[in-house]
């Protein structure tokens, strides 16, 4: 048994490109353990650079500088982002308070329309068991309301936070793409000499978390404009309010569908009750699930389809559960490096064995 063990080991461990490959690994997967909260701006800049640097290499290409070429990129996406912040900001937030506001006389409707179930079917319902859902679900919404208080005041306590997240950000955005080169290389300069196989995975997965960023937030632009345009159709409540939620969800595969689903039924069964308009809103948000889920994630994401969908839910868990939002959002490109490990180790030890 223990020969057995040796000679794994010597086969999956002999190579120092496999080492070298392991290390890197290991200490990436380390720092971000340890310290991913210290550094969520430096994430966030990274995400940024990764989504602004497509627009400012084809500027570049134009005959731009790399500094004016950064410089135009990150004035126009702050621009967007503050039309997104003053124009939709502030409806979203408004139907989140009125919505918030109106969920006591949502429970009442749930509440009546639930005592009148025993009647109806005596056999099935109890009296006593839809009182005491109804109380559970009053004494949750007390506890809803006092944790809306109680983050409101932590809010003000983070505007600090916030703020010089707000100047750090854009700082770092702007010296992660025109210095990026410089950067690279001295990171480079760090790294273990035997990194062949180490620049291969980097390689493959530059790419994909490139092209997972980019199609990411086109992604959610598109579903969430279509949504809030099928809302508005049919004139549903808190439409801005649930289209972005739409969007926001995308960030999450397969989980996020099925949680915003839940107020999204909610809002349209008390506003239109059970009838045809319910179903036919409720069809039609159906529809569009279903067209991101198979027709627009499998064209922005090729490769990442190839991932089992037990995979993904998976990854989603264990890397939300190590880094929390930073772990759901790099979930998918997570999990393709270590696919993408996987399948180029093996790569390495049959070239050490075709060579011995």
């Amino acid at each position: 048994m223990l020969e057995m063990l040796m000679q794994w080991y010597r086969r999956r461990f002999s190579d120092p490109e496999a080492i070298a490959l392991l290390v890197i690994l290991v200490c990436g997967f380390g720092i971000l353990f340890f310290f991913h909260s210290l550094l969520a701006p430096l994430l966030v800049a990274i995400v940024l650079a990764y989504l602004l640097e497509w627009p400012t290499t084809r500027l570049e290409r134009m005959g731009c500088s790399r500094r004016l070429a950064t410089s135009v990129v990150l004035i126009l996406f702050a621009g967007i982002l503050l039309l997104m912040v003053f124009f939709v900001g502030p409806v979203a937030w408004q139907q989140g308070i009125n919505l918030i506001r109106d969920m006591p006389g949502m429970l009442n409707k749930l509440s009546d329309y639930a005592a009148t179930l025993p009647k109806r079917y005596p056999a099935l319902m109890d009296a006593g068991i839809i009182d005491a859902m109804a109380e559970n679900l009053r004494a949750r919404m007390i506890t809803v309301g006092d944790s809306v208080v109680k983050f409101s005041l932590a809010s003000l306590v983070g505007l600090l936070t916030l703020s010089i997240y707000l100047v750090l950000v854009p700082l770092m955005v702007f010296f992660l793409l025109k210095d990026k080169d410089q950067m690279i290389n001295a990171v480079r300069r760090v790294l273990p000499k035997n990194r062949g196989l180490a620049g291969q995975v980097w390689i493959e997965m530059n790419q994909q978390i490139t092209n997972y960023i980019r199609g990411k937030v086109v992604e959610m632009v598109i579903v969430g404009v279509v949504s809030y345009i099928c809302f508005l159709l049919f004139g549903l409540n808190y439409s801005l309010l649930l289209a972005v939620l739409v969007g926001v969800s995308v960030l999450i595969p397969y989980i996020g569908a099925f949680v915003v689903t839940v107020p999204v039924v909610g809002v349209a069964m008390f506003q239109f009750g059970l009838g045809t308009e319910f179903w036919t809103c409720f069809v039609a948000y159906l529809i569009i699930q279903a067209l991101d889920g198979n027709l627009l994630v499998p064209v922005l994401f090729s490769e990442a389809v190839n991932l089992h969908p037990l995979v993904i839910i998976l990854s989603v868990v264990i890397f939300g559960g190590l880094w929390g939002f930073w772990g759901v959002f790099f979930a998918i490109p997570l999990a393709t490096l270590i696919k993408a490990v996987v399948h180029a180790w093996p790569e390495s030890v049959s070239r050490e064995e075709h060579l011995s």
